[in-house]
């Protein structure tokens, strides 16, 4: 289960106040389990990378030239599921085969319920590990890498076509701040995308958290990166644009929760955007608090509401969407690197928790078959 985020107190250095709490402190520790001790530490370190109050945008560079245009492609237009990911134990780039044969034995194995197969052995599914080349901010981030589960028939023998029906992705963008606090032995790939059924993506989150000793956790997107997915995705230039921009707000009430959609032309957004930017190269939190203003502004004026007293929960743009419970799509290539970098930052505090419990991929299929 997913454990609340961590209200920390204001100490106060005067008097009996700061005493007391510092005795609070004391006897928490001395009546707390192991698991909650590593928790008050994990969360403390956590505090290391706060929110940024400005962010570059990434621009192509020289390590975008590895790209390969088929790969990157196949990575759009899908409405993919967003995890945490703690870093990988002795994972090795030049072992990718290796890894799709036993992923692929261990598929099958589980498909058999248990039945003890051997490695190699043609089940008509295969997993196949590839390189995203370019996928990254800087030549230090590691290398983001592709999984798909592929099945062979009859058919698609003949035809030398197979039918992926499963894929996933591993990436970290800008990250030097997170592979700086573990030693060589881990490979931080703070970003896990999936997209396909949810019980393959509970076999193969279970094979990579036995195989390399890493946990995932389910990274609900706040309205703070909303936000400011809004502003960059608004930034981005286009030869044309296919789809409105469009925030959806929920309203808590009873006895159902509101929800108010707000559709604006994107030229329109763009122009918004383009009077607020002053920043060329990156985007400030001033503006991002400004272009939002602007919007509750106007629809208030119109509408007499209060856009401010309510939680943003999805943005959509021509170049990508997503929605707070960690859903993401993304339809042009010129998102995916700045979408990665925000949310690589994002995960920062959960990737160096390894301590702290989830339900994560495996748990939470347990629950809904449980269920």
């Amino acid at each position: 289960m997913a454990m609340p985020p961590e209200t920390m107190d204001t100490y106060d250095s005067q008097g009996p106040t700061s005493r007391r709490r510092t005795s609070n402190l004391k006897d928490y520790f001395v009546s707390a389990t192991p698991l909650q001790k590593r928790l008050k530490l994990a969360r403390r370190q956590s505090s290391v990378f706060p929110s940024p109050s400005r962010r570059k945008i990434p621009q192509c560079s020289q390590l975008q030239e590895d790209i390969d245009p088929q790969k990157v492609a196949f990575l759009l237009h899908k409405q993919w599921t967003v995890y945490s990911l703690t870093p990988l134990y002795k994972f090795s780039y030049s072992n990718l085969k290796d890894y799709s044969r036993l992923l692929s034995a261990f598929i099958a194995a589980e498909k058999q319920k248990g039945l003890a197969v051997e490695v190699g052995e043609d089940f008509n599914i295969k997993v196949i590990f590839s390189t995203l080349l370019g996928v990254k901010g800087t030549q230090r981030d590691p290398e983001a890498f592709l999984v798909q589960i592929r099945s062979e028939s009859q058919s698609s023998r003949e035809h030398r076509q197979d039918k992926v029906l499963w894929t996933g992705w591993f990436c970290c963008v800008f990250g030097e701040n997170l592979q700086e606090t573990v030693s060589e032995d881990f490979t931080c790939l703070p970003l896990f995308l999936a997209h396909g059924a949810e019980s393959n993506t509970s076999l193969i989150g279970g094979w990579f958290q036995k195989t390399f000793d890493c946990c995932f956790s389910p990274l609900a997107i706040s309205a703070f990166n909303l936000s400011w997915m809004a502003a960059m995705w608004t930034a981005c230039k286009m030869d044309h644009y296919m789809a409105t921009t469009e925030f959806f707000w929920s309203v808590p009430c009873s006895p159902q929760s509101l929800d108010i959609s707000y559709a604006i032309h994107p030229e329109d957004a763009k122009a918004l955007w383009d009077s607020v930017h002053k920043t060329p190269g990156e985007v400030t939190q001033e503006e991002v608090d400004l272009f939002m203003n602007c919007l509750y502004s106007h629809f208030h004026r119109h509408f007499r509401i209060h856009l401010s007293a309510t939680r943003l929960v999805r943005v959509s743009t021509s170049v990508a969407s997503a929605h707070t419970d960690g859903k993401i799509k993304m339809e042009s290539c010129s998102v995916v690197l700045a979408w990665n970098s925000l949310c690589s930052t994002a995960t920062n505090s959960q990737s160096l928790c390894p301590c702290l419990p989830s339900a994560g991929i495996t748990g939470m299929l347990s629950h809904a078959q449980c269920a």
